[in-house]
């Protein structure tokens, strides 16, 4: 048996070390690797079933193509698949021009080959493409305003503090091997404090649970640094060295008085006061902000309200302390480390236009004209299940011309296109990956050959640009094919720049970022224009039209914006531990443990509405309906209903049937939470519902 070292490309903050063991070609076992400080304890259940989804008979092995007169999907050959694709991108470049074919790509698989599929649309003369992000970036935007860049210290760093505060994250379900580091701190003496709407299994090794109404979080900040700052527990000397801004937000937040924020927040008058004493008074903290709590509208703002808390308590910089959110110390391949890249470019480069925003994805698609949108081609992401406003996406897709997915499955995506392209897995090409938890750089290598008809991306991409008439040179230079040879060629040109870095130290395991810090900011220097930590930001009020300070306003749709009396309950989409979005969901091993999708509602509401548990009930709204089994459940708070997001179409749970797609207040962000339904028993009827998830030929 050969064990070979790798790491999983999903889009998980673990972004786990791999020993993959493999015996005459095939993979048999999935270990962690203990060269990883951060992730050697383990892998998770989603990792070990890599040997499912690699061997599975769903997997799609050959390309797929529609039949014009039955709609359904049949086997065609690789010649027909390319020169049809081929002969489609010629028309639409020639009648249309190129940017009227959209690439589509989403983060479901990383990887420094993905910069490929960039490359070869540019040679193509140019596309229409997405700017934003679905998951963190106006977190990483209120991070960049008010530290200056996106980084946190090493994840072992946390078991050095005294308090943790865990706001709005789940790491028992999401981020497993921090769980290790806090349970190693708690040991040793340290509180866990969690603020959450649920009851997660994190909080229930939490020395304090606070509950505030969804989308508060920022009130909540706010009236907190209102108690530290009265009772004196700053920390004055690192205020006036290391704080831009100290005395207009001290002053700012002055209105937010306890009671005022307890009115806002329905948190207990005594529970706003515990924390102020926890945060004023403990030293070092941790504050580990989840992706979830950035998703309303109002949430650059809140996550500039939680960073001030460490700022004016002097906890960042320090061992045990700071602020733990995103980590782009491995984004030295990048051309922009932070989330200025998520941005729409100022001025067009005349070959890619950069004009839909993944947020309004099948709103801002119908708007492209000069030229329309004739062509989709869709790789590494779902975004018909994932993007807010399912039917608006169909929509759009269905008004396109041709379309092509690129997936191992047949997603709810894969089933609108024209073409299904077979993906490879990560074992059958060799890739490199970096992280946003940790601080390691690692290879993925090739382990086994892919089917007979799987194709790595890239020589899909090489196929194309020889029946399109690229150069040599250019094919050489910017595509790799699907030879080894080719692949590590391009990788090693790409680490050239990092000495530090070779592809012979990354076969023996993972390696160190050149710009690893394991205390980040130790050094007390903050790329911010003043070089300090900046509560007060210009850029933020010119760029974003937010205020100078961090601030709260309600969320545009929430259970007291006006007009929202029909939908009382706050719909709330996180992930959870067996999924990473829709990826995983349709395999044995996961359906094993959680075969349906279930709602959890508080008991006093499932009461008022006369529901009982397991029984199912239509969560609407005035976009669309779900008819879901509910579980009643004391972990929710009254007023919420939960469904995690991912579940397909014919799971019944496709909870982008009732977002709507709309930004955060800043990054480009997408505000799944601003998100209020209705809940009744199944008997009555819900008015005025769009309760078409498919287009004819699709799902």
């Amino acid at each position: 048996m050969t064990v070979f070292t790798s790491a999983c490309p999903r889009n998980c903050y673990s972004t786990c070390s791999l020993l993959v063991h493999v015996e005459n070609g095939k993979i048999m076992r999935i270990d962690p690797h203990p060269d990883n400080k951060a992730t050697r304890e383990g892998i998770c259940l989603k990792g070990q079933s890599y040997i499912e989804r690699v061997y599975s008979k769903e997997r799609i092995y050959y390309p797929l193509g529609r039949n014009d007169h039955t709609k359904e999907f049949e086997r065609i050959s690789w010649d027909e698949a390319i020169d049809t694709i081929s002969g489609k991108l010629k028309n639409f470049r020639e009648e249309f021009g190129p940017q009227s074919v959209m690439f589509i790509t989403g983060s479901g698989t990383k990887g420094l080959l993905n910069h490929v599929s960039t490359a070869f649309w540019r040679l193509f003369g140019g596309y229409t493409g997405t700017y934003g992000d679905l998951c963190w970036p106006s977190g990483l935007e209120a991070t960049r305003l008010t530290l200056g860049d996106n980084r946190h210290s090493a994840p072992w760093d946390i078991a050095d503090s005294k308090l943790i505060i865990c706001w709005g994250k789940n790491p028992a379900e999401t981020n497993i091997h921090q769980t290790n580091f806090i349970n190693i701190a708690k040991e040793k003496g340290a509180r866990l404090i969690v603020i959450d709407p649920r009851r997660t299994p994190t909080a229930d090794r939490a020395d304090l649970l606070v509950q505030p109404r969804p989308g508060t979080d920022g009130a909540l900040a706010l009236g907190i640094a209102n108690l530290i700052i009265k009772s004196g527990n700053i920390n004055r000397r690192f205020i006036d060295k290391y704080v831009l801004g100290y005395k207009k937000f001290a002053k700012a937040v002055d209105e937010y008085t306890v009671e005022t924020v307890s009115k806002m927040t329905d948190i207990p008058v005594e529970y706003i006061e515990e924390l102020a004493e926890y945060i004023g008074t403990m030293t070092p903290t941790t504050i580990c902000s989840g992706f979830g709590m950035q998703r309303f509208s109002n949430s650059g703002q809140t996550m500039r309200a939680l960073i001030a808390l460490l700022a004016i308590t002097g906890n960042i910089g320090k061992k045990g302390a700071g602020w733990v959110y995103a980590n782009l110390s491995t984004h030295i391949f990048d051309r922009v480390k932070d989330p200025i890249h998520f941005f729409p470019p100022e001025k067009e480069d005349g070959i890619a236009r950069i004009s839909v925003s993944l947020a309004r994805l099948g709103r801002d698609m119908l708007k492209q004209k000069d030229p329309p949108i004739k062509m989709i081609w869709v790789e590494r992401g779902n975004p018909v299940l994932q993007v807010p406003q399912t039917p608006m996406v169909l929509e759009a897709f269905g008004g396109v011309d041709f379309r092509v997915v690129v997936d191992h499955f047949i997603t709810d995506t894969a089933k609108q296109a024209d073409i299904i392209l077979p993906a490879r897995s990560l074992f059958e090409q060799t890739d490199i990956l970096n992280a946003y938890w940790h601080d390691y750089i690692q290879l993925q290598q090739k382990i086994i050959e892919p089917p007979k008809e799987v194709k790595p991306l890239t020589e899909v991409y090489r196929l194309l640009a020889q029946k399109l008439g690229f150069s040599k040179k250019d094919i050489k230079e910017q595509l790799p094919g699907q030879d080894e040879s080719e692949v590590l060629d391009y990788l090693e040109r790409r680490l050239a720049p990092f000495p530090e870095i070779s592809l012979e130290k990354l076969k023996q395991g993972p390696v160190l970022s050149p710009c690893f810090q394991e205390i980040a900011w130790e050094d007390f220097r903050f790329k911010t224009p003043s070089g300090k930590i900046e509560l007060f930001s210009r850029e933020a009020n010119q760029r974003w039209g937010v205020d100078f300070l961090p601030g709260f306003s309600e969320p545009i749709e929430s259970v007291k914006t006006k007009g929202r009396k029909e939908y009382p309950f706050c719909l709330l989409t996180p992930n959870e531990k067996n999924s990473i979005h829709s990826q995983f969901r349709n395999l044995k091993v996961i359906r094993e443990l959680q075969p349906e999708p279930m709602a959890t509602l508080h008991p006093l509401d499932a009461k008022q509405k006369m529901i009982n548990e397991g029984e199912k009930a239509r969560i609407y709204n005035e976009r669309g309906e779900l008819e879901i089994r509910i579980k009643v459940d004391y972990s929710i708070k009254q007023g919420c209903v939960v469904i995690p997001n991912g579940w397909w179409f014919n799971d019944g749970a496709a909870v982008n049937l009732l977002t709507k797609g709309r930004e955060t207040d800043m990054g480009y962000g997408t505000a799944f939470h601003d998100t209020t339904v209705q809940v009744e028993r199944i008997g009555k009827r819900a008015k005025n519902i769009n309760n078409s998830p498919r287009r004819s030929e699709g799902v």
